[in-house]
């Protein structure tokens, strides 16, 4: 990994991935069906970098529900 410029908006979402100060790009939606009720959602968030490996273990342990852009997710926050 290379050297990461925080964001310049110190409220904006930084990535889920264990030690990642990156800025958020992705929604990461799941839940886990033995805690969780169907409906229920549970968010982490990627940077570009790291939205796969996230997603790919959230997936594995079908957890993933959904990956959306976050400033789409925050769109559908509005109402």
């Amino acid at each position: 990994m290379g050297d990461v410029i925080p964001s310049a908006d110190p409220d904006s979402p930084i990535c889920s991935a264990k030690g990642c100060r990156a800025p958020a790009r992705w929604v990461l939606a799941w839940n886990n069906p033995k805690l969780h009720t169907p409906d229920r959602r549970k968010t982490w968030v990627a940077c570009d970098e790291h939205r796969e490996h996230l997603s790919s273990f959230l997936g594995m342990r079908g957890f993933l529900k959904d990956v959306v852009p976050l400033a789409e997710w925050e769109q559908g926050d509005d109402g």
